[in-house]
């Protein structure tokens, strides 16, 4: 399971990192880290700031780590490039590719061209294509860019599919069963689903405080306790369904690893606001209710069944 991490201050504060790193291996059993993606806000970063912030967490993590994955995507092919080649300058263990969201790739080949030079630029570490439509607004379908990629793009090793489309998803698993990739969901409240499918992994932005919980998911679902892992599931996106009806997103979620690491994640930067005191506040109290945060001041009766 890979946690796509949510750090990104209007001025980045790198000395917190290490910190974070302990947070997520002891806390909640992440060790497989995606970097500057959607929920770091990677996007809204300048390329220093990226390269600065890669190079932290691959330092960092060192020795503590299972694997450092970095997103170099970006609307410039030279900035993408210079992004995947200082990952692997730095010793990354793979690159992630978004498509091109404003002058947009129209069909699977042009889409393949532009992940191709991406990758060309760091030769020797494994690629990943990340799949998000609802944000590039690329609607080529996943299954259609896997079909023959690795004879253009060789160093392809999988894909991480953030979209609620499990028929595509599905086709990506089911055509591509005699190779080795990786098939990474993005969609939390999905996962188990996405586990029936083929799933070989996960990326998301709820690992960050909700990683032991999707452990716990997993460990029932690779041991073939399915009520298990409906119940740890159902659990999750009591939440997930709770906090989507407030407004969810990328500050909110801040807001939330902040109240449950203590680590200050800080406010996100524009066009983006902080969230409300008053969505942290029933935010809180949700995951209290669900005993997803530790607490003295709550009666029985206010706690939700969440085995």
């Amino acid at each position: 399971m890979f946690q796509e991490v949510t750090f990104s201050f209007r001025e980045i504060n790198f000395s917190v990192i290490g910190q974070y790193v302990d947070y997520l291996v002891k806390e909640q059993g992440v060790k497989n880290i995606f970097v500057n993606g959607t929920t770091g806000e990677g996007l809204s970063l300048s390329i220093s700031e990226r390269r600065r912030v890669a190079e932290e967490w691959v330092t960092k993590g060192r020795n503590k780590l299972d694997q450092v994955v970095i997103h170099v995507g970006a609307l410039s092919l030279k900035e993408s490039q210079e992004l995947a080649q200082h990952a692997a300058e730095i010793g990354a263990d793979g690159i992630a590719v978004i498509a091109p969201f404003f002058l947009k790739p129209w069909n699977k080949d042009v889409l393949i061209n532009f992940l191709k030079e991406v990758a060309a630029a760091a030769p020797a570490l494994p690629f990943y294509y990340y799949h998000i439509p609802a944000l590039t607004g690329v609607k080529i379908r996943a299954e259609e860019v896997l079909d023959g990629i690795q004879e253009k793009i060789p160093t392809f090793q999988g894909l991480k599919f953030s979209d609620t489309d499990l028929l595509d998803f599905g086709q990506c698993v089911d055509q591509n069963r005699q190779r080795q990739f990786a098939f990474l969901f993005g969609v939390d409240e999905q996962l188990l689903s996405a586990l029936v499918m083929g799933a070989t992994g996960a990326v998301g932005s709820t690992y960050n405080y909700l990683g032991k919980k999707t452990n716990q998911m997993l460990e029932a679902f690779e041991r073939k306790d399915f009520s298990s892992a409906l119940n740890h599931q159902f659990c999750i996106q009591r939440f997930i369904n709770f906090v989507v009806k407030l407004g969810f997103g990328v500050s909110q979620t801040k807001a939330i690893m902040t109240l449950v690491s203590g680590i200050p994640m800080g406010p996100p930067r524009l066009p983006l606001q902080k969230a409300s005191r008053e969505f942290t506040d029933n935010a809180e109290a949700k995951l209290r209710s669900l005993d997803f945060l530790s607490f003295n001041d709550l009666k029985d009766g206010n706690l939700e069944a969440c085995s």
